[in-house]
Formats: C-alpha cells, structure tokens, sequence
C-alpha cells in the first residue's frame, strides 16, 4: 500500500515542523513540504501530530499460561489504540520463559496474534545459566533478571550465577531491583503486627527505599566490574537516581534506566483512593520521590519512560493486602498520561518522543525503528492533541477491563496507528489482516 500523511506537524529528534510523509512497502520513503503522487490512500492530517510509534520496553501480556488476565492479541490491541507500535514482553509467563525453545514458542505465538511488533525476554533463573547464554543479541531484546521477588524460581539470589550472566551475557541485561531480604523482614514485621491484613499504604515500606537501591546498586557494580550492558527497569525512589548518568550520550552509555508511568503519576497519597489497584512492585513511593524521577527524566539521568503493563482480573486485585497481585494494566493509557504532563507544562511532546520513541529504539539497537527518517519502517501515530476523553469501562480494550486511571480525563485522542505501513488502527477502528514483525537488533 502507497500511503500519504499530508500537513501533519511532525515530531521528531527534538523539533515539531510541518511535512508530508510518503510510505511505500512499509518503509518511509519521503519527507517533504510537499508531496504529490498517486496513492492508494491519503491521510489529511491538519491539525494532528504525527510521532514515532511509541517502543514500550516491558510489558506483561500473560501468554501462555495466564490468559484469563489477558493475551498477546487483546494487549496488543490495547497498546495500538494508544499508540504504542512495538513492545518487548517478560519471561515470568507459565511456563516461565527459561529456555531457548520456550522462548522461540512465544515468538510463534506472536507470529499469530500480535498487532504490533514484538519481541520476547529470555528469562534467568539460577539453574538455567547454560540456556541464557545462548541467547542470540541480534533476534532477543534481553536478559531478564530478577533480582528481588518474582513468582515461581525466577528470582535469581545467587552470587555466582548473577556473576557469570554479567560476566559473559552477550545480551543487554535487563533487571528488576528490589532485595528479596529486606522485603522479607520488612513483610514479617508488619504481619506479626498486622496479619494478612496489612495496611495498603504499608506496601512502599514493605518494599522500601533501602530494599530497591541495595538490589540496583549491587546491579550497577557489577555490570561496572564485568562492563556489561545493563539496563535497569522501574525505578522508584529518588536515591536510586544517584546510581546513573547524564555526562555522556546515551548511544555511549553502558548504564541505562527507566521509570514507569505510575511512578511518576501516583503517589503514597493516593493508596487511600486507590487500594491495591495501584499496587505495584516496586512499590509506589512518596511524593518526593515522585517529583526526584520526574526532574531526572528531565535532567536525562533517566533515559525511557516505560509501563510495566501487568494486567489481573479486578477479583484478584479486591484482595487485602497480602493476597492481592501487584500489577495492572496501562499500554492503552500511557501516552495520555504523558500528554497530560505536556498540557499541564511539565514536559514538552519533544522529550516525550524522545523518551518514549528514540530512547528505547537506541537502548536496545532496533533496527531501523523508533524515529521518522527516510528508509526506516513506517511506525508512526496520529494524535489530536486538541481532544480529551475520559476513562471508563466502556473505552478500556485490556481483558480484565479496568484501568488504574479509570475517572481521570487525559489529552491527546489517538487517531491512527501505522504499523509497517499498514494503517493499523484508524478513528476507534482496527484492521488485523497484517500481524506485527519480530523486531530485530543492531548488536
């Protein structure tokens, strides 16, 4: 399909400018004032926005195994209609992805299913070290490894084993820090006093300041002892921001970082309104903290703004504390909670792009992805920044069919998302004939 977006203003690298686009094969092919050609369809995109397609570098979309949460297809289809083009999806599914068959059957199943363009983490354990290092840099995003609770033996706590990966992984490593034993006396302290009925607003204590940067400091040391390509997911407290760097470009940095749409829209505050839908790990912390991983998203101390879209059925999470699952869903949201922060000035749509587009595609070396150039793949997004909406039930297209911002009004309505050059998404209508590509990486 030839297509042409015309007068959209383009962002892109740091700039917002008038242009038309000609995509042709599913490749940008021309950017110009003015194009005119014969097309199969012409988009007139006056007054609209034309970005990059947003690369989500962690997402949790339950499949295999835990598909009444959700699934490759319903996820992605959310991510879609809020204008997230290619995501990267975790191991911690059932059965854990902790082998290289494993991991080539859920490429499969992305293969079939996925609207938008994907790729699958090998999973670290601390029994399958020969399986993690034979993961080829060039078709997998990453290692991933968690370092603090995990469900099922995916909690990598031995000394030697994180040695070695770091020593030898030829793969971005990928980590979630948090201590698994500070979180375990923080958690019998307050159950000895409290039960399985602990106080929601308990859970930043539980899994603390303390217990985040012990576990990403130790993170940070060894990908410096081994220079390994370290990239550290979800922060959360302002002192953990110490541990990265704004000196260098990114291109050269070999220590990353990310934070997550609800740390930097929650606070400790709204555990009060929100209970355990807003339970997450790591936890939602204070206020301060808050604002810390803001300005150092700014500062460029923090490189990507990601969601960590965890989605449970709402009879999960209306659970007390010790029985509800932390996680929720956010891919259909997270662009419309940045583009409220752009209303309200506290960041421009220019370093939103950069942190939700560019950085992600430079992170992980994708191929030809994550900006608006000639001969790159035509991922693109259409936004009306004039438009806001409010969130409910009858909008949300995750399965479990709710969402942590449900009631709150967000700006900027997605009006369509290309996909390879296939106009994917278009006005609230989707056309599924053409699945996303496995992403590959520039290592």
């Amino acid at each position: 399909m030839k297509l042409i977006i015309k007068n959209a203003t383009i962002v892109n690298e740091g700039s917002s400018f008038k242009s038309d686009v000609l995509i042709e094969k599913g490749i940008i092919k021309k950017i110009a004032s003015q194009i005119t050609v014969l097309a199969d369809k012409i988009i007139d995109a006056n007054g609209l926005y034309l970005i990059p397609g947003i690369i989500d570098d962690q997402v949790h979309f339950r499949e295999p195994g835990l598909t009444h949460k959700a699934d490759i297809y319903t996820e992605s289809k959310a991510a879609v209609a809020g204008g997230i083009t290619s995501f990267m999806e975790m191991p911690n599914t059932k059965p854990q992805t902790l082998t290289q068959e494993l991991l080539e059957e859920k490429f499969k199943i992305g293969d079939q299913k996925s609207l938008a363009n994907f790729t699958f983490f090998m999973g670290a354990s601390n029994t399958n070290l020969e399986e993690v290092l034979k993961t080829d840099p060039k078709k997998v995003g990453a290692i991933k490894i968690f370092m603090g609770s995990s469900t099922g033996n995916m909690l990598v706590n031995k000394r030697n084993i994180l040695e070695k990966i770091f020593e030898k992984s030829k793969c971005l490593i990928a980590v979630h820090c948090e201590d698994e034993n500070i979180i375990q006396k923080n958690t019998k302290k307050f159950k000895d006093q409290f039960g399985d009925n602990i106080p929601i607003e308990l859970h930043p204590k539980i899994r603390s300041e303390q217990a985040c940067y012990s576990s990403s400091s130790f993170a940070v040391g060894l990908a410096k002892k081994y220079n390994t390509r370290l990239h550290v997911f979800h922060l959360s407290t302002e002192k953990e921001i110490q541990l990265f760097n704004n000196e260098i470009p990114l291109s050269k940095k070999r220590i990353t970082s990310e934070v997550c749409i609800h740390h930097l829209f929650f606070n400790s505050k709204d555990y009060k309104k929100k209970g355990t839908l807003i339970k997450w790990n790591p936890a939602i912390k204070e206020k301060s903290d808050q604002e810390a991983l803001f300005q150092a998203l700014l500062d460029n101390k923090i490189d990507v703004i990601a969601t960590d879209h965890a989605p449970h059925t709402l009879k999960e999470k209306n659970n007390n504390y010790s029985n509800a699952p932390s996680g929720g869903p956010l891919v259909q949201h997270a662009l419309g909670v940045m583009l409220k922060f752009v209303k309200n000035k506290k960041i421009s749509i220019e370093q939103v792009v950069e942190k939700m587009c560019h950085n992600p595609a430079i992170c992980f070396k994708i191929h030809n992805r994550g900006f608006i150039r000639e001969n790159y793949y035509a991922d693109l997004v259409l936004v009306d920044l004039q438009k806001k909406y409010k969130v409910n039930k009858d909008n949300i297209l995750s399965k479990c069919n709710w969402s942590p911002f449900e009631d709150e009004t967000l700006y900027g309505v997605v009006t369509h998302t290309i996909i390879n050059g296939n106009l994917v998404y278009e006005n609230g209508l989707f056309n599924e004939s053409r699945k996303g590509m496995r992403l590959v990486f520039e290592r």
